[in-house]
């Protein structure tokens, strides 16, 4: 287990995020035109993005596919994958990606969902992956080996898209005509998700660089930044969700021209984000080891984990309020000022920051340290920069 955790959280990060940055950022920049769509309740323009999407969405995956799959040894050796662990990585990676265009999928639709104020189902469609996932793992390894994992979450999320197409069927919120495409869709959709694309690709590279800063204080402290990277995933997840609900909600509003009501939305989402990742952050505080010793049982690991935690902690709540001003910079048509705001915590304070703390004898908690200082700046810079354009706002 320790030797998983070594080589899979970085892996994973690098790799993964790699194929699917581009599966969020399309489907981010689906969710703003569409909202603002039928905010306005523009009908033709409506369907007709509906379907321009759906077919490249179909036409990106099977390309993406094609790619890490032909690409993956040679990624491997660029990130520098050690021998004992190359074939683990290469058989879990293979195998996942081959499920990419049903994880593609259901990212879309729960984009068109949310462009339709429906935010309920994705959270209970997330939970039931999670949890078939988490009895899943377990079995598969023990039956097929280490790339039973693999073929545990992509059995898990292809269940979740038949149960998403299942209910979209039902609730027949919109009809999927194909003779609805327009070509001229194609141009906007794919320039306004550049930068997008751009930016959800920051915290894969920042994550990298700093597991690199990690690797060199031994293989008991990369294992413990894994295992807090998992953790902390409970603590990003409602962050997460507030960013493309205010996507959806705010673009919808905007679209409207109710100013008024977006700037309502804001509020509450930030007093409710806050409390409610104070409250878990709490928690993960206190338990941080017990919970690290359900990946890893090492008193050693579990220390670092606790420290990470205690040292980071209220950037958690910062995170939360960052997440909200960007989801809301991104409903308002301003994707290149939230992307800046990323560049700015990510590439700027926080790399620079934690490798000059670390070198000046700091060590991990420097890294820690910085981690979250730049969750401070951060919350600050997109609270500065979402109010100043909130009040240039005109319509």
């Amino acid at each position: 287990m320790n030797e998983y955790y070594s080589f899979a959280f970085p892996i994973n990060c690098a790799i993964l995020t790699v194929s699917s940055k581009r599966r969020r950022s399309r489907c981010r920049v689906l969710q703003k035109i569409l909202s603002q769509a039928i905010g306005a309740k523009n009908q033709e323009k409506t369907q007709s993005l509906i379907a321009t999407s759906f077919l490249i969405s179909i036409l990106l995956s099977i390309s993406i596919i094609a790619v890490l799959e032909a690409g993956l040894k040679p990624l491997l050796l660029l990130l520098r994958t050690p021998a004992g662990t190359f074939s683990m990585a290469y058989e879990y990676l293979s195998i996942y990606l081959l499920g990419y265009l049903s994880v593609y999928l259901y990212c879309y639709f729960t984009a068109v969902l949310r462009s339709f104020g429906n935010a309920m189902f994705q959270m209970i469609a997330m939970l039931l992956c999670t949890v078939l996932n988490a009895l899943l793992d377990p079995l598969f390894i023990h039956f097929f080996g280490f790339g039973g994992a693999a073929a545990a979450t992509l059995l898990s999320q292809t269940i979740c898209l038949l149960i998403m197409l299942l209910y979209l069927f039902r609730k027949k919120l919109f009809h999927m005509r194909l003779t609805a495409f327009r070509s001229s869709y194609i141009r906007p959709i794919i320039l306004k998700g550049i930068p997008s694309a751009f930016q959800q690709s920051i915290p894969a590279f920042s994550t990298s660089f700093l597991t690199s800063l990690v690797n060199g204080y031994g293989i008991t402290a990369l294992a413990a930044y894994g295992i807090a990277g998992k953790l902390e995933t409970l603590l990003f997840y409602p962050a997460m969700a507030l960013n493309m609900v205010l996507t959806t909600i705010v673009g919808q509003c905007i679209g409207g021209k109710r100013r008024d009501r977006a700037r309502d939305y804001i509020r509450l989402s930030l007093l409710c984000g806050g409390l409610l990742l104070c409250i878990l952050t709490i928690l993960i505080v206190l338990f941080s080891p017990q919970l690290s010793a359900l990946f890893l049982h090492s008193p050693s690991a579990a220390r670092i984990v606790s420290q990470y935690f205690k040292i980071v902690a209220v950037g958690y709540v910062l995170n939360t309020f960052t997440n909200c001003f960007l989801g809301s910079l991104n409903g308002m048509g301003s994707p290149l000022k939230s992307m800046l705001c990323m560049i700015l915590y990510y590439m700027l304070i926080r790399m620079p920051l934690a490798w000059l703390l670390s070198a000046v004898g700091l060590g991990l908690n420097g890294i820690w340290s910085a981690v979250l200082i730049s969750h401070i700046i951060a919350a600050a810079a997109a609270a500065l920069i979402t109010t100043h354009h909130f009040r240039r706002l005109s319509f």
